[in-house]
């Protein structure tokens, strides 16, 4: 690991890496916050279309709430990087910062579009090894919701605790999933059920948590692509426990993110104490 710059915050720090993966066969980089003193937990965030490791660490005001919780976070970027593959920059929802946390199986992207695989096994061990940190939950923003969603539900075991802002919960239904799935996966639905959290709920994948979702009324993206009540319902037949909070007025930006976050983090320092 490569620490490219550092800043002080909240007597912790916010910190900006690169690493080779092994998993992306690319330079990966991540950014963090780790408070001073003994740390309880990591939490993971997952990011959203077009965006990357600077967005959150940046944008949504968390290092109060995790210093005072004594909270590490790791905000990683949304895709591998600098591959200029067919196809790769040619639109915001696919490609170059639009990963989807899955691993992909169609050429030229099953190489190194292995964001699935990247966070669970190559960071979710590089938490442990590297920053010493044993106790970790997930969480993230549309695209990054879906991922923290599909993750935490596939993982019970390694992640305490599971949150999302405005996450694509349905994505087999919703454009951008569509576009990515294919692209990505192929024309076999079988796999895109695997990357859905509402088909995950279905096919009895559990989380023993509550999972926390924060949804904003006035999100553009609300009833064509992210389409909370799908959730809700599966998660109703499958005796999942959620919380699925409507936040009046709010859109899909980080004015909102920053509004909800403490109370996201909040959530999981009850499960990574």
């Amino acid at each position: 690991m490569k620490l490219l710059k550092s800043h002080k915050s909240f007597n912790g720090h916010t910190q900006f890496w690169s690493h080779d993966s092994y998993e992306t066969k690319t330079e990966m980089k991540f950014s963090t916050f780790i408070p001073e003193g003994k740390i309880k937990g990591c939490l993971i965030w997952l990011s959203g279309l077009t965006c990357n490791e600077e967005n959150f660490i940046t944008k949504a005001g968390a290092q109060k709430t995790l210093a005072e919780q004594g909270l590490m976070l790791i905000a990683p970027d949304t895709s591998p990087r600098g591959l200029n593959l067919a196809g790769e920059h040619d639109s915001y929802d696919f490609g170059s910062g639009a990963g989807f946390y899955l691993d992909a199986s169609n050429p030229p992207f099953e190489k190194n579009y292995r964001m699935y695989s990247y966070i669970t096994t190559e960071l979710y061990e590089l938490i442990q090894t590297k920053f010493l940190v044993q106790n970790i939950s997930i969480m993230g923003h549309s695209m990054g919701g879906h991922g923290a969603l599909i993750i935490g539900l596939k993982n019970p075991d390694k992640f305490k605790s599971i949150s999302a802002f405005s996450p694509i919960v349905n994505p087999i239904l919703a454009p951008w999933g569509v576009k990515a799935f294919l692209g990505y996966l192929g024309n076999d639905q079988t796999d895109w059920k695997d990357c859905d959290s509402v088909e995950l709920l279905k096919n009895g994948k559990r989380h023993p948590t509550s999972i926390l979702i924060h949804q904003g009324t006035n999100d553009e993206f609300l009833t064509n692509q992210l389409m909370p009540e799908n959730f809700s319902e599966a998660a109703d037949k499958a005796n999942q426990k959620y919380q699925l909070k409507y936040c009046d007025g709010y859109d899909h930006s980080y004015y909102f993110i920053a509004t909800y976050i403490e109370e996201q983090i909040l959530h999981h320092a009850q499960y990574l104490k």
